[in-house]
């Protein structure tokens, strides 16, 4: 194993685009990679999503990391790389990592990712506990074996937050306060608006689970919108441009 693991550390240094293993690799920061952004997306797998619906969002995911217009933004960044991972929430301190670390720079690793991603069996998840998954994704940039400029949490969901041990808001505060940017993308099932005026979710994760520099929250309108709302999303993130106008995304059509 330990030849396997020293192997593994030698291709992450030489961004080759695979896998790391966390704990696998030398910490130091003159043999981690620097990357523009460390991203993990979050992805709710709770029993309001059956499976042909789960399994949108995964290709969503799959097509959105190798858009060109993404792996244009990647590749435009001063690293030319970012780092990522796949998490899926629901339970109550039951969101797990199901896609460790990535080096991402070409199409041929973004493609690798969205396979694992695609690949990865489901998670066992329950309801909606949103801030237990902004904790775990908070843990693993302790383990990304890279230098990040930035480090930044995607959230998408159907609902909000309503079964965490540790409330959302209070989670989010607590990221925000390690030097991370959660940002939200909420999957909108009907028409609803809310005191705002626009839907009601996106107000929703605007109240209670964005946060840190430049945060902002997307709507889908659909779940086949998701790879669309996602796409635009990763883009704002990798580049880390202002973020936009509450309401100019969340009213946005395919």
């Amino acid at each position: 194993m330990g030849a396997i693991r020293l192997a593994l550390a030698m291709v992450c240094i030489a961004w080759a685009g695979v896998a790391w293993t966390g704990t696998a690799l030398p910490q130091s920061s003159g043999e981690a990679p620097r990357v523009d952004v460390a991203l993990v997306l979050t992805v709710d797998a709770s029993g309001s999503i059956d499976t042909p619906e789960f399994q949108l969002q995964k290709e969503g995911i799959a097509s959105a990391i190798s858009d060109p217009q993404v792996l244009s933004t990647i590749q435009s960044g001063r690293n030319g790389r970012i780092a990522i991972a796949y998490v899926e929430w629901g339970s109550p301190g039951g969101a797990q990592m199901v896609v460790d670390w990535m080096l991402v720079e070409d199409a041929g690793a973004a493609a690798a990712f969205g396979n694992a991603v695609l690949q990865a069996p489901r998670s066992i998840q329950s309801y909606n506990a949103i801030g237990d998954a902004i904790d775990l994704s908070v843990r693993l940039f302790e383990t990304c074996p890279c230098q990040p400029t930035r480090k930044v949490i995607d959230v998408s969901g159907d609902n909000p937050d309503n079964r965490s041990n540790h409330p959302a808001p209070l989670a989010r505060d607590a990221a925000v306060a390690a030097g991370v940017t959660i940002n939200a993308l909420a999957i909108l099932q009907d028409g609803r608006l809310g005191p705002g005026g626009r839907p009601w979710l996106v107000e929703a994760y605007e109240r209670t689970v964005i946060g840190g520099f430049g945060a902002f929250a997307i709507a889908a309108n659909t779940r086949a919108d998701f790879a669309r709302a996602l796409r635009e999303k990763m883009v704002l993130e990798i580049s880390g441009i202002a973020s936009p106008a509450q309401g100019d995304l969340a009213e946005r059509r395919p």
